[in-house]
């Protein structure tokens, strides 16, 4: 007797990733994800499935990389197959000290200005 694999639907999926339905529509968009669909169209989700999207969670809320950045990341761990024209361009973005910021932000204004930013944009997550 063949044992059946889990399967979540989105909600399920969106519960476990603890994400809104509509973040894994995005990701499966933005990262080209062949999600399983039933006659009627219900999305369903394997075990595999949730492990790469927690992968992409990780390196989008925890290593703050770029959606770009992180479906490099994704190819080169061999997850997902993306498009051969698929373009990347920069891959981490963080703002916790100077020396790690991308080049392109030598202005310390605008880095003052991109430190509150995250700032208030952090107060009004935990607001949500």
């Amino acid at each position: 007797m063949k044992m059946q694999r889990r399967q979540f639907r989105i909600g399920e999926l969106a519960k476990q990733l603890n994400v809104e339905k509509y973040v894994v529509r995005f990701w499966e968009k933005e990262f080209n994800f062949k999600s399983t669909r039933s006659a009627g169209k219900q999305r369903f989700y394997n075990e595999k499935d949730l492990e790469t999207f927690l992968y992409i969670k990780e390196l989008l809320y925890e290593k703050g990389y770029t959606i770009t950045g992180a479906k490099k990341q994704l190819k080169d761990k061999g997850t997902i197959i993306l498009k051969e024209d698929t373009v990347f361009g920069s891959s981490l973005t963080t703002l916790e000290t100077p020396n790690n910021l991308p080049k392109l932000i030598e202005s310390s204004n605008l880095l003052e200005q991109l430190i509150a930013l995250r700032a208030h944009l952090i107060k009004l997550q935990q607001l949500l």
